[in-house]
């Protein structure tokens, strides 16, 4: 989450930190509103529902967490150096993969757009 909201405050952005714990001061510095849940990982639900799209950057079984309840709400995925899936012995190919931090920027812009127009009624 740090580097993320490093990332957004470096592009005049405003970050919003959906915490696990209850304490705002454990917030990174770079997170302008911190929201506390006291949920632990499960917060991860709050996390993909707030978003259009997810990017995904390495991670561990959290990150795994946030990726199954995306794509199981049909939430674009966009994988930076993250999680492969398999299912049934064969490559799954639902995550789309980025190479470097813009680029998968891009493409969960472009992902949460179309979303967007095919969703409207």
């Amino acid at each position: 989450m740090e580097a993320v909201c490093r990332g957004a405050k470096s592009g005049n952005g405003t970050t919003i930190g959906i915490m696990p714990g209850s304490d705002p001061a454990e917030a990174n510095r770079w997170v302008d509103y911190p929201v506390c849940t006291g949920m632990g990982y499960a917060r991860n639900s709050i996390v993909i529902k707030t978003g259009r799209a997810v990017i995904a950057i390495d991670g561990a079984y959290g990150t795994l967490s946030e990726i199954g309840h995306a794509l199981g709400d049909g939430i674009p995925v966009i994988g930076l150096n993250t999680w492969s899936l398999a299912r049934n012995g064969s490559q799954d190919g639902t995550i789309i993969p980025a190479s470097t931090p813009t680029e998968a920027v891009g493409k969960a812009l472009e992902a949460a757009a179309m979303r967007d127009t095919t969703n409207r009624p």
